[in-house]
Formats: C-alpha cells, sequence, structure tokens
C-alpha cells in the first residue's frame, strides 16, 4: 500500500501543477451554461461570478427591518452552540447544535446585540430551509439559476438560507452538490481543498452527540448512544496541529472571500471550511450529482487514501 499512497500524493501535486487554480479566479458576468459546464464543472474547479444575481430584490430589501416586517414572527429552526462551531469534533465526539425553535425576530435581536443570550446562533437549517421554513422571502431572490439549471440539465434539490454570528464556524468537510453559494450582506470567506488532496486530509470516526443548554445556561455534551460513529475531519485549517497531523503540510489550501453580490461556486467533494462576517445573509443552491461519472471517479480517489492508510 506503501506504493499506492505515494502514487497518491504524487496525484495530487500534478492537479495542481496541472489544472488547478493557486487562486479562485472571477468572472465578471453570469456564463453560458454550455461554457460553464466545460470549464468548471466538468473540471471541478471552483470560481467567483460577479454580477449573477445583481437583479435580485433582496440585495437591497434584506435589512433587519424589512424582515422584521416579512418574517419576524416566522418560527424557525436555529442551531446554538457554546463556541460557534455546529457539526465538528470536540474531543472524541462528533458534536451537533442544538435546534433551538425561535421566532425570526429572536434571532434579530441577538444578532443585532438588542438581547444577550450565552451560546453562539446560526440559521443554517439546510434541505431547503428558504423553501420550507420562509417562503414569504422567495419573490426577492430566484427558485434556481437558470444557466446552473440548464448547464446540469435539473433544478436544485436544494434552496438554504444561511444568517448567523461572526463566531459560528463551518468545520471543514466535504458535500457531494454542486453548490452555488450567493452572499445577499456582509462577507463568507472559505478556506477550500480539492478532492485530490483527501490523502493529506486526515480523518477520524467519533460518537455522534449533541450540545443541550441547561437551565443554568451552560451547555453540556449529551452522547447519542443509538448511533453509529461518524466519519469527520479533526484537523482545525485555521491553526493545523502539524506534529499531530503531518500530512496536512502537503496540502495547498486555497482561501477565498466572498462578498455581498458575489457567487462561489462551490463544486461537489471539495472540502471547505467557512467563517463570515457578524449578521451577514447567503443563499445557497444544491445541485445533487451523487450519481455522475465525476462523483465516482472522486468517490474511487477516497476509497484508495482510505485503503492506503490516509486516514
Amino acid at each position: 500500500m506503501e506504493s499506492v499512497k505515494k502514487r497518491l500524493a504524487e496525484f495530487s501535486v500534478e492537479a495542481h501543477d496541472l489544472y488547478l487554480n493557486r487562486s479562485v479566479p472571477y468572472l465578471e458576468e453570469p456564463p453560458d451554461p454550455l461554457h460553464f459546464y466545460r470549464d468548471w464543472i466538468g473540471p471541478n474547479k471552483p470560481c467567483i461570478i460577479r454580477n449573477a444575481f445583481s437583479h435580485w430584490p433582496a440585495l437591497s430589501r434584506w435589512t433587519p427591518d424589512y424582515l422584521r416586517e416579512k418574517v419576524g414572527s416566522k418560527v424557525i429552526s436555529v442551531a446554538v452552540t457554546p463556541n460557534g462551531y455546529a457539526d465538528a469534533v470536540n474531543g472524541d465526539r462528533f458534536v451537533m447544535p442544538e435546534e433551538r425553535r425561535m421566532s425570526f425576530s429572536s434571532v434579530l435581536d441577538i444578532i443585532e446585540g438588542k438581547v444577550q443570550k450565552q451560546g453562539v446562533f446560526y440559521v443554517q437549517k439546510q434541505c431547503s430551509n428558504l423553501l420550507d421554513e420562509l417562503p414569504e422571502l422567495t419573490d426577492d431572490v430566484e427558485p434556481h439559476v437558470s444557466w446552473m439549471s440548464d448547464a446540469l440539465g435539473k433544478l436544485p434539490d436544494a434552496v438554504n438560507f444561511w444568517l448567523g454570528e461572526a463566531s459560528a464556524v463551518t468545520s471543514m468537510h466535504k458535500d457531494h452538490y454542486e453548490n452555488l453559494y450567493c452572499v445577499i450582506s456582509g462577507e463568507k470567506n472559505f478556506i477550500l481543498l480539492p478532492p485530490t488532496d483527501r490523502p493529506f486530509i486526515p480523518y477520524g470516526m467519533y460518537q455522534p452527540a449533541v450540545y443541550h443548554q441547561r437551565d443554568d445556561g451552560e451547555f453540556e455534551v449529551v452522547d447519542q448512544s443509538d448511533s453509529e460513529k461518524v466519519p469527520w475531519i479533526p484537523l482545525d485549517p485555521l491553526d493545523p496541529d502539524l506534529d499531530r497531523f503531518p500530512q496536512y503540510g502537503s496540502a495547498q489550501p486555497v482561501r477565498c472571500s466572498v462578498k455581498a453580490g458575489e457567487m462561489l461556486f462551490l463544486p461537489s467533494l471539495w472540502f471547505h471550511h467557512v467563517q463570515q462576517s457578524h449578521g451577514c445573509i447567503a443563499v445557497n443552491f444544491w445541485y445533487d450529482m451523487e450519481y455522475d461519472i465525476k462523483y465516482n471517479y472522486f468517490q474511487l480517489l477516497e476509497t484508495l487514501s482510505k485503503d492506503s492508510g490516509s486516514t
């Protein structure tokens, strides 16, 4: 297996040298569907697209006052954690947030500092929470991105709404979706690694658990003892422990900032870690490509990485 491990490492270097960009390129206008598939989806390369949704009313409308008036009384799902890390490794546990039902106005009160609460609050429920929980806002955006839907020959599988505090962090992970991430206000900061860097990214198996806030305000970790262990990445790319994970020193992360009015194309199976400015609002579109050729190719790379001992 040492020869396989060595070849995987060489393959990653070759991918960076031959076709991967050392920074995330910008497109200044929405692309033609065929060209976008040929230049970005097929090669599995990220890019930031400007002027792709400048016609959305959300860009000018989604102020706190407007959102209070439009959806302030709506009860939505909110992720609450003690430290901002939802769905992340904590010690020997994979800990998920406490899912709390709250009015939209009460979330805005916390973000605007009108109300002080222990914990970090993040509207991050996926599975199309914009359409399911906040349909009143859908007239301010579009139900799909037409050129992306044309390129893939399908509509998005989910449209998600994101709103949170600056302390809310998305830990390093990957998804099997083609992802169009649209920042409405504020800024999102991404650390990206391509699937070909998988040999350098450590994984472990962790007992799943959830945070629970007690009556005294302190948080405890409650095991989900009836659940199977979860594979997750224990490494923090903001401060990687290279003594513990020396192989990560060979990875080549790319950083980018996505500002209001910009759209990030995040290809399927790219590893990503996300931070944001306080009160940042975003909408993203997920296109499930689990069964396409590209997905199967990178799943083979995942299997080889595991079999060669790249944990």
